[in-house]
């Protein structure tokens, strides 16, 4: 069946006209012809219409002055494309609200006390990071986010904004300012910069957002629920591979936040005051309130009769002594009078509270109440991060460096396990003010020790989790305790009967395919150790990472989601014997190559017992804009969270087990086909990784100055080595985007029994997830133009041979596909989604040629600069069209 007809969204139309329009203006009206001529033809290539191939593309026309202003041109097509899609819906999904879940699980008779019992002890997070997937500048995305706002003044049918523009031309100066705001860095991002963009969004966006969403769902419950959606943030804590990581950094990103979050409460103080004006007069005012405002000390005349505004102007001066303590100067308001510091944001909010007792908690008042429940003084909750290898070699050198033990390193796992289990037994710390270290063993010490100092300036939830990257052992986990206790932050039982405690998690992330299959053994050995089972049981849960990334480049997309599916099934039982709850955190990225695609849909898909209310999801790159670059998408993605997990942990399993049983035999024999062919093409020769250098731009893409870390973990070429980010988004580059599919045709194929499969994804939410997202990969992919960078290999024979191989599982794969979910189109069944991408394919294509040529002159050895910037430009270009590359 033909596809039906682009039904072009009125949106794009209209910021299309506009953009069109400015570069006619500041480009000139050759410019302009140039760059519509390019369009339109391929757009009639795209379309199919007759002896379109044989149409002069009009790419070779361009010098190179007008390449970098056609891919510019281009690139803010597709960005505008993005928001007008946004804006529309297009990324919404239906049925992912609070509201509509609870109305789905009241049908299935799930009482009204059950779901307040979950949210009793749920938490859902997520957790920012600084992965390098985010191509555009800040200043970009915010000229981006100018524009949604205007656009939405345009619905409301408002003809000016607030400062007289016309609303119209306020949207055509802001693709102006675009047009002429340089799309590329010049300089490398530090983790600092890292740290004011996740600020920017979690200031700007996320804190006035989610006390307004906590009242849309206060009203669909009936009643208040605690604060079960918080936020995290990975950025200034995440050390694994980032050497530009360190306590400095910590106390920055704590300290910046802190700042955020009070000076957001200190306004809001501001404006009660100015609501609040109860005269004892006109109302009887409760004793608690009256006691408040006498110890407020305000003796102002004209608030004498007012006891709420004196309550608040003393709430406003402790608070401002807060901000002076942690902020190191007077907030830029001045405080009528001054105040003793409150202890913590429980007793700022005791006070808030007993305002609300007489006033209610409904308005300004509420939220405020509600954003200091959610937020503390810490805005949003730090992780911190380390490679298991370091903490290994800094324990080894305390221990040496003690007299304790000589060579740890040597050590078998059991031996290990009984020496670090002695240590954590004895109150004596390792370290020694006297002793000389290893600058990595000083940053690492370094690092608990801030985290200590953070939990008593910010309060308990300013730094929960310790994650532990390539964690593949019970002594990687103890190591950290081991860490944690030199700064105090674990205590060893004191006294006799005394329990032991730790203020901070330490969570393992098991990421290889081996690794997470070996997951089980290792925390039932785990939660086996007396110590470590009193303190999982008296905090009331512990968390399990789980990395999609690096499982996907060790073994397929294929194998990697199943082998995360069942690790997490396996698991809970793990944690059910233990009597402790189960917190998974999902380490997703963008790209589905990386665990990207609709959180909805994903945690829907989860296994039935390993949610339970409770699951962190790393949010990074290019998707933190496109999630929560305005308030309106913020509350759509966070409202989609927190109803899949609601149904996921509540609704009854979508299997019985007996089909369960036979389509998880099915899956395995699927997973093993297709690792095996996915492993022959990656690993099986040497040449491959050369081949894969070679076709790509991952040179180029090293070069982009898009994150504070390296690309590869060690200097090796070797795939192993190299990070999960930059081996996803170079494939998806050159539009093969081979981690999002290849090998599971010959999986599909490998089942004989078409009509198993068949019903399989007709009952099965997580194959509907898993070739659902495959589906859209395959759709954004392009053979035909993948195949025009073959030629930058050097060795021919092989490229070509390897190729073929790759387009051949292709084919097989789509085919597969089609026959699997009856199409005879790829998203036949998807007409939003089929419409989002033919939309934008025609913008891809000439960005992909030119990428092409000036790859081929950039490794030739020429050597103009404006080159080098347009294989950037284009990267950036390409990677905005197909918006989840990374």
């Amino acid at each position: 069946m033909a596809a039906t007809p682009i039904a072009q969204n009125p949106d794009i139309r209209f910021l299309g006209r506009l953009l069109g329009n400015v570069i006619r203006e500041h480009g000139g009206d050759r410019l302009f012809r140039r760059i519509e001529y390019i369009r339109s033809t391929s757009v009639d290539r795209a379309r199919g219409i007759a002896e379109a191939d044989s149409i002069d593309t009009g790419l070779s026309a361009l010098s190179l002055d007008d390449t970098l202003a056609f891919v510019r041109g281009f690139m803010l097509f597709s960005m505008l494309a993005n928001l007008a899609e946004d804006r529309q819906g297009v990324a919404a999904e239906p049925g992912a609200e609070v509201a509509h879940a609870l109305a789905r699980l009241a049908d299935e008779k799930i009482d009204h006390d059950r779901v307040m019992a979950l949210l009793d002890h749920a938490l859902i997070v997520p957790v920012l990071t600084a992965h390098p997937t985010e191509v555009r500048r800040k200043s970009m995305i915010d000229h981006r986010n100018h524009i949604a706002e205007l656009m939405m003044m345009r619905d409301a049918g408002r003809l000016e904004t607030l400062d007289g523009e016309l609303v119209d031309k306020a949207i055509a100066r802001q693709i102006a300012l675009l047009w002429q705001t340089r799309p590329l860095r010049r300089e490398r991002l530090y983790v600092f910069d890292e740290i004011e963009t996740a600020l920017a969004y979690l200031r700007d966006v996320l804190l006035p957002t989610l006390p307004a969403l906590y009242a849309r769902w206060e009203r669909a419950l009936g009643q208040r629920p605690p604060s079960f959606l918080r936020l995290g943030n990975w950025i200034g804590g995440d050390r694994d591979g980032n050497p530009n990581v360190n306590a400095e950094t910590l106390r920055h990103v704590l300290a910046r936040s802190a700042e955020a979050v009070l000076s957001y409460y200190l306004e809001a103080i501001h404006a009660l005051g100015a609501e609040l004006s109860i005269s004892t007069e006109l109302t009887p005012v409760s004793d608690e309130v009256t006691a408040l405002a006498e110890r407020a000390h305000d003796y102002s005349k004209a608030r004498a009769d007012e006891p709420y505004r004196q309550a608040l102007v003393g709430v406003y001066g402790r608070l401002a002594a807060n901000y002076q303590s942690i902020v190191g100067r007077a907030p830029a308001r001045a405080t009528p009078v001054k105040g003793e510091p409150y202890a913590g944001p429980d007793e700022f909010r005791a006070d808030l509270e007993a305002l609300a007792r007489t006033v209610g908690t409904s308005g300004a008042l509420g939220r405020l109440i509600r954003a200091v429940e959610t937020f503390g003084f810490h805005l949003a909750t730090l992780d911190l991060r380390q490679n298991a290898d370091v903490h290994e070699r800094v324990v080894a050198e305390l221990l040496k460096v003690a007299g304790v033990e000589a060579d740890y390193l040597a050590l078998d796992e059991a031996t290990r396990v009984a020496l670090l289990r002695r240590e954590l037994a004895s109150a004596r710390p390792l370290s020694s003010p006297w002793a000389n270290y290893s600058a990595e063993t000083q940053s690492e010490l370094a690092i608990v020790h801030a985290a200590a100092q953070a939990l008593k300036l910010y309060g308990a939830h300013a730094i929960e989790i310790y994650n532990i990257s390539k964690a593949e052992s019970v002594s990687d986990l103890l190591e950290v305790n081991v860490m944690l206790k030199e700064a105090g932050l674990y205590r060893p039982p004191l006294e006799q009967g005394d329990a032991p405690a730790a203020a901070i998690m330490a969570v393992p992330l098991f990421e290889t395919i081996g690794d997470l299959e070996n997951a089980p053994d290792v925390m039932t050995a785990y939660f086996g150790l007396p110590e470590v089972a009193a303190i999982a049981s008296a905090r009331g849960h512990q968390e399990v990472m789980v990395g999609y990334s690096d499982s996907n480049k060790d073994g397929g997309y294929l194998t990697s989601v199943w082998s995360l599916h069942q690790a997490s099934r396996a698991l809970a039982p793990v944690f059910e014997a233990a009597g402790v709850r189960m917190q998974l955190f999902h380490g997703r990225g963008g790209a589905v190559g990386r665990g990207g695609g609709s959180s909805f849909a994903a945690i829907l898909a989860q296994p039935p017992g390993t949610v339970n209310g409770r699951i962190r999801i790393t949010e990074q790159g290019e998707v933190i804009a496109a999630k929560y670059g305005t308030r309106e998408s913020a509350m759509t993605n966070l409202e989609a969270m927190a109803s899949a997990t609601l149904l996921s942990s509540l609704e009854p399993p979508a299997l019985p087990q007996t089909d369960y049983d036979r389509f998880a035999e099915t899956m395995a024999q699927i997973s093993k086909a297709a690792f095996e062919a996915y492993r022959d093409l990656v690993y099986g020769d040497d040449r491959f990784r050369t081949f894969f250098r070679e076709l790509t731009p991952l040179p180029e893409i090293a070069g982009l100055k898009i994150g504070s870390r390296p690309a590869s973990r060690t200097k090796s070429d070797r795939i192993e080595d190299l990070r999960a980010i930059p081996w996803v988004f170079s494939w998806s580059q050159v539009r093969i985007m081979l981690p999002g599919w290849y090998g599971v045709g010959f999986g599909l194929k490998a089942v004989k029994d078409q009509g198993l499969l068949r019903e399989m994804l007709e009952a099965w939410p997580f194959l509907q997830a898993t070739l659902a997202n495959m589906e859209m990969v395959l759709a954004k992919s392009d053979m035909g133009i993948a195949e025009h960078y073959v030629p930058l290999v050097q060795d021919q024979d092989f490229a070509r041979t390897t190729f073929a191989r790759i387009h051949e599982s292709w084919k097989l794969t789509r085919d597969m596909l089609l026959s699997v979910t009856r199409q005879t189109r790829l998203l036949e069944k998807s007409p939003a989604l089929e419409t989002s991408i033919r939309l934008r394919l025609p913008y891809i294509e000439p960005l992909n040629h030119l990428q092409i040529e000036l790859l081929k002159r950039h490794r030739a050895g020429e050597d103009d600069p404006r080159i080098k910037e347009g294989i950037e430009l284009s990267i950036n270009a390409i990677a905005t069209a197909l918006r989840n590359s990374g």
